[in-house]
């Protein structure tokens, strides 16, 4: 078998940069052989100008929203954004299909290699199946009434059932706490278990101020749905209190935006995690400036040691999907991040988070994580001009 040979400015690994003086070596299909020095490496080097990478993680996305792009505006905020995803998706099949293998198609251009990808129905599994990428299917579930909890979940696992039918790693998981009624969430926790679960977190100030007082603006929602919410009682605890130890028999637990995170909650769910889980805290900096523009304190996320992983939310809320262009985001908004930080949480970060490092993610002998080469920097930091070609 015919191997290849990459060799670049820099080499990163998944895991940290090493000597530019060192060569992947992979077969053909992309499966890593080794690391050598060059002088061992053998003859046909490929050399190439920037950094090489295996592919990245893009941890949350909604594929079936693809048609939306362009269609909600900006800044609206979240309640209105929320309104007009539920309220606008419904297009032809032929139309959502479309938009699904299109959005795919730029991902793997954008050197993205597996997906969290959330799913309302199963119209992406026939993209799915022909394997292009991996990809983590969450079959959402969401129903704030009570008395349509039984109805809503059943619906779910008939979807879920689709995707696992076909060997597609897939999870029922709910959509928000703020859309997801007690009753609900008794019908979906015996199906955590051993699973990677993910919820939409913090994404808006008004969701602590609902659970604490409930107040806010999410009662405006409510009404804009004719959801009578006349039953709900304040609990006087803040949004991830409401929920986080609902996922204890979870492996893997991926909390999406965190706009809105403090230290405090932090501190809980640090306090009330399974010892042996993985929490993950998962920014989409770019649907975050489309909807409420305003990013996470990101800082507070590092000064704590957490596992944070990158997603690109959809094309509803993101000009493009890419997880470079979510780094070049937060470079320009936190400066001082490291290159090679910003690229664990890309890729090894992800993989743990989605439970496909075994697979993905670094460049472990027998891996086949996909080999990327971001090109246009300074010394080693990514740019505005920074892009990606895919190698493998």
């Amino acid at each position: 078998m015919r191997y290849r040979r990459f060799k670049a400015d820099y080499l990163f690994t998944g895991k940290d940069f090493i000597n530019n003086k060192n060569v992947l070596i992979t077969d053909e299909l992309g499966k890593v052989i080794d690391i050598a020095d060059a002088k061992d490496a053998g003859e046909e080097i490929e050399n190439f100008i920037g950094i090489i990478s295996p592919g990245f993680i893009n941890a949350h996305c909604h594929l079936e929203l693809s048609h939306l792009k362009n269609l909600i505006p900006e800044k609206t905020g979240l309640i209105e954004f929320v309104f007009k995803v539920v309220s606008e998706r419904h297009f032809s099949e032929e139309d959502i299909l479309a938009g699904i293998s299109k959005a795919e198609n730029e991902i793997s251009q954008n050197g993205i290699v597996a997906v969290g990808d959330i799913c309302n129905n199963y119209l992406s599994a026939g993209q799915k199946i022909k394997r292009n990428l991996s990809y983590y299917n969450f079959v959402e579930v969401s129903g704030w009434l009570p008395e349509i909890a039984s109805l809503r979940f059943e619906k779910s696992k008939i979807i879920y059932s689709d995707f696992e039918k076909h060997n597609l790693l897939s999870s029922i998981v709910p959509h928000a706490p703020y859309s997801v009624s007690e009753n609900l969430w008794k019908e979906m926790i015996p199906f955590f278990s051993g699973k990677t679960v993910t919820i939409h977190n913090q994404e808006s100030s008004d969701e602590d101020l609902f659970f604490m007082e409930g107040k806010g603006d999410f009662t405006k929602m409510y009404k804009m749905m004719n959801i009578d919410n006349s039953f709900y009682k304040a609990k006087k605890i803040r949004s991830v209190e409401s929920y986080f130890e609902k996922f204890s028999s979870a492996a893997s637990v991926i909390l999406v935006h965190n706009t809105f995170t403090r230290q405090e909650d932090i501190d809980f769910i640090k306090m009330h995690k399974n010892k042996n889980q993985l929490v993950s805290f998962c920014f989409c900096p770019n649907a975050n400036l489309y909807i409420e523009n305003k990013l996470p304190s990101i800082d507070l996320f590092l000064k704590n040691g957490t596992n944070i992983i990158l997603g690109t939310d959809s094309l509803a809320s993101n000009h493009q999907l890419s997880i470079l262009e979510e780094i070049k985001t937060i470079v320009k908004n936190f400066p001082k991040i490291e290159t090679e930080t910003l690229l664990k949480w890309a890729t090894i970060n992800g993989a743990k988070a989605l439970q496909m490092e075994n697979e993905l993610g670094s460049f472990d002998k027998g891996k086949r994580p996909g080999v990327i080469l971001i090109e246009n920097l300074e010394g080693e930091k990514i740019t505005a001009q920074s892009n990606i070609k895919r190698l493998i």
